[in-house]
């Protein structure tokens, strides 16, 4: 998350100050290739390069690490616009309309399933809690070995220590709502 944190950071103070990624390697004297890896939360910058990075704004390191070390306590996410956490051979994206808030203990995502997709044949097994809504489209699970159907507007909760698995059944893109409990750590 603090790897997120930092390259959104850095590249929103980048476009606001009207640079491009080449334009402050050369002011900074950090390579090209590193900010564009800092900036898509690739790695952490050492505290030499985010200081190079901070002098090219004329600012402090303290700008990026404070952002990072206390996230927000606030996540508005318009319409179409949560932050993409997980793509799967394009059958299967997850948007998180939870990403950058602090000390966060359930997340919420937005996920696309076109038809076919599945979890798989083996039942997932972890800590904690899972709420699902289908928004659109038709979603079979099996949890504990019972099967449900949820179509749109049925949703399901279920203690996530019970094997569970899920596959689209409809004919198109299904679209469901996730809370999960704990935030499961995306890197």
């Amino acid at each position: 998350m603090v790897k997120k944190l930092i390259g959104k950071k850095l590249k929103d103070t980048r476009l606001k100050n009207d640079m491009t990624i080449q334009d402050l390697a050369d002011r900074s004297r950090v390579s090209s290739n590193m900010i564009s890896r800092i900036e898509r939360g690739l790695t952490i910058p050492s505290v030499e390069i985010l200081m190079k990075l901070a002098n090219a704004f004329g600012m402090s390191i303290s700008y990026f690490v404070e952002e990072a070390e206390k996230g927000s306590t606030l996540v508005f996410t318009p319409k179409g616009s949560g932050e993409p956490i997980f793509f799967f051979e394009d059958k299967h994206q997850i948007t998180s309309l939870t990403q950058g808030i602090r000390d966060p203990s359930f997340t919420v995502f937005y996920d696309t399933i076109e038809a076919g997709c599945s979890s798989g044949e083996g039942g997932m097994v972890h800590t904690g809690e899972e709420f699902a809504q289908v928004i659109e489209g038709s979603l079979e699970f099996v949890i504990d070995g019972d099967r449900y159907v949820l179509k749109e507007g049925d949703s399901l909760v279920f203690k996530a220590s019970l094997p569970h698995r899920w596959r689209n059944l409809h004919q198109g893109t299904t679209l469901v709502l996730w809370v999960v409990s704990p935030a499961p750590q995306v890197e």
